[in-house]
């Protein structure tokens, strides 16, 4: 296998064994599976058949139940009996964390059973514990002899499983020999594997979940690297975000993480952790699968990658010169286009970020304000605010006084011949493979040898992402150094899958490190239909946005958030709730966005409980985490702040918590 997927350049699925989970099959070269889990108390027999019936209904193919204790285990019988009285027949997972015997429990009732070895025999106690190779043997096999009777009832009873790391929850003893990396994540799970690969079992599914895209990204292709020298093949893989949060937000950082992988031909099965009810989490899922349910190929031919320049298992970013504030160590620009608006006044630049004040004659420019503004044929007569430069077509502009002001762009051919350029920086736009008109190696050394020219590199490929990523990878093998402005166009039809196509088109070659800034645009037809939309208020309840423009600014800035790339606002690391959590998740997630989204830069974990607690919530700076019912704990870090606080003051202790270690500045009225 090469590198860690079938191919880098045209889109094929990548062939893992199959594994039977009930009267589904998942991996082979069936279809990408789309699963959610409930929320509702699994005790409340009536309550979780109705929620699980709403997610089937909604088009879930699994649906994942908690099974915290031995009897919530015995009551997926019930569960499931129900269902089958109703004419449901749709595979139920237990999720287990902690508790061997309630595995054991659940493996005899439902098709599959999900364990996390970071905590099914390990115990998490956040300390730093050094371990003598001897010591670490046995560790191994206590956890085999722990591990090894769930493995022979799955067996026994044809039972699927799935073995899943999560980035916040690995065990100390990992800790200690990896540490909080993606090849600890890959080794906690091996360890698993190993053991039930050893007793002859092989229905298992695998999953590498962190709340950052990037080290979820990461581990996977280690993951699949690491089982193909191991073994000479690859078990299925479940795709998540762990803890991605609600609104645009948790969708953008979902579709990052999983569209990155599944651009690839990885993944087999999918969920979309969102803060909100388990049932809108299918649609998502949908679109995101829909995209490669269907085996087309990229129309053009791409060149083969026969060595790549960079590592795929880190991050690490596309050397780059600066022309002016693009590229080099510069957090990513983003452009936003304006160019289909008929008139393009200073109202026009509130959806962008510029708020205009005529009685001052004075700008207020937001924290995710685009730093540059394309207007096609378009001129604009009055003075721009702050930093902002316009972006004009070629054959429109014109060198004038204010030229620091205005920008030119240029197709490739057009560059090389025209006299009229700009001192100051020069656009240059190039095809990603999608033309038959391709660009030579000559004439990309000729224009990186201009520093002032940006390239805007884009491609029309079913696949675009694909064939940018190997135009990339030519300028690295030619050593050119010219920074790249990533642009991205979607001609599909709705808000959330606009919303999707861009998080995963760009999302995957940020999380590379390609790419010095963002370009997000809509076709035609696609932007007149987007403006109805946003004019009718249509669209998903999510959707705060009141303009085309301002839906693709705050898209924009999502992506460079949720890939770590340009940091511009309040992070939140939320779970998705589910019959563990002690509070009311939706209401009080909502209510901390209320009073900290101004604090940019900050991460806040908001957890249902301890198993999604200090474990799970990774890299956050504060924690919010119920304890027990109407309690809730505050972290700062993994660090216990507050214990066991009543709910109803829980938010104003957070804020003061906040307070007392200066992560807090008072809102601007």
């Amino acid at each position: 296998m090469q590198y860690y997927c079938n191919s880098l350049t045209n889109y094929k699925k990548f062939i893992t064994r199959e594994v039977k989970v009930g009267n589904l099959v998942i991996g082979g070269g069936h279809p990408i599976r789309v699963q959610t889990m409930t929320t509702t108390d699994t005790m409340d027999t009536e309550a979780t058949v109705a929620q699980v019936i709403k997610c089937i209904e909604a088009g879930a193919e699994l649906v994942r139940i908690t099974a915290p204790s031995k009897k919530e285990a015995e009551n997926l019988a019930l569960i499931k009996q129900a269902l089958k009285e109703k004419g449901y027949d749709t595979p139920l997972v237990a999720d287990i964390h902690f508790t061997p015997n309630a595995a054991e429990i659940a493996a005899k009732i439902v098709e599959k059973v999900r364990v996390n070895p970071g905590n099914y025999v390990d115990k998490k106690k956040f300390e730093q514990i050094d371990y003598t190779d001897a010591e670490y043997v046995e560790e191994i096999e206590r956890i085999r002899e722990k591990f090894s009777p769930l493995v022979l009832i799955c067996k026994e009873h044809g039972t699927a499983m799935r073995i899943g790391t999560n980035h916040g929850s690995l065990s100390d003893r990992i800790m200690s020999r990896y540490g909080d990396t993606a090849i600890g994540m890959v080794e906690s799970a091996m360890e698993f594997l190993r053991i039930a690969r050893s007793l002859d079992y092989h229905q298992i599914i695998l999953s590498m979940k962190s709340s950052n895209p990037q080290v979820m990204v990461q581990a996977y292709r280690l993951l699949i690297q690491q089982m193909q020298n191991e073994f000479g093949e690859s078990y299925p893989l479940h795709l998540g975000v762990t803890e991605a949060g609600d609104g645009e937000d948790g969708r953008i950082k979902s579709a990052i993480g999983i569209g990155t992988l599944l651009e690839d031909g990885i993944g087999d099965t999918i969920r979309v952790s969102l803060t909100e009810d388990p049932e809108l989490e299918i649609p998502v899922c949908r679109d995101i699968v829909k995209r490669y349910n269907t085996q087309i190929v990229n129309s053009m031919s791409i060149p083969t990658i026969e060595k790549l320049p960079y590592s795929p298992f880190e991050y690490k970013r596309r050397n780059t010169h600066a022309v002016e504030n693009i590229g080099h160590q510069q957090v990513p620009v983003v452009v936003a286009d304006l160019s289909k608006l008929k008139l393009i006044d200073r109202a026009a630049l509130t959806s962008i970020g510029y708020t205009y004040n005529a009685d001052t004659d004075k700008w207020s420019i937001a924290d995710a304000a685009a730093d540059y503004v394309f207007v096609g044929n378009q001129s604009i007569d009055f003075d721009l605010p702050g930093t902002l430069r316009i972006i004009q077509n070629a054959a429109r502009w014109k060198p004038t006084d204010g030229e620091q002001k205005s920008l030119p762009i240029f197709d490739a051919a057009d560059y090389v011949a025209a006299t009229n350029k700009s001192a100051v920086m020069n656009f240059v736009a190039l095809d990603a493979y999608s033309t038959n008109t391709s660009i030579s190696d000559e004439q990309l050394h000729a224009l990186a040898k201009d520093p002032s020219v940006v390239f805007c590199i884009s491609s029309t490929l079913q696949f675009a992402m694909s064939g940018v990523r190997r135009l990339l990878v030519k300028l690295m093998d030619l050593g050119i150094t010219t920074p790249v402005i990533l642009v991205t166009d979607s001609n599909w039809s709705t808000i959330d899958e606009h919303l999707i196509h861009y998080a995963t088109e760009t999302g995957a070659l940020l999380l590379d490190g390609m790419g010095d800034g963002i370009c997000l645009g809509l076709s035609e037809d696609a932007y007149q239909k987007a403006s109805q939309n946003f004019s009718n208020v249509s669209g998903r309840n999510y959707v705060q946005n009141k303009s085309v423009e301002q839906f693709l600014n705050a898209t924009a800035f999502g992506i460079l958030q949720a890939t770590r790339t340009r940091i511009s606002k309040t992070e939140y690391i939320s779970c998705p709730s589910c019959g563990r959590t002690l509070f009311e998740l939706q209401e009080t997630t909502a209510k901390i966005r209320k009073v900290t989204h101004h604090l940019k830069g900050l991460k806040i974990a908001i957890m249902g409980c301890i198993v999604n607690g200090p474990g799970e919530m990774a890299d956050a700076d504060f924690g919010y985490v119920g304890s027990g019912v109407g309690k809730i704990t505050l972290y700062k870090g993994k660090e216990v702040m507050k214990r066991n606080i009543d709910s109803a003051i829980a938010v104003d202790e957070l804020i003061q918590l906040l307070k007392e270690h200066n992560a807090w500045v008072d809102p601007q009225s």
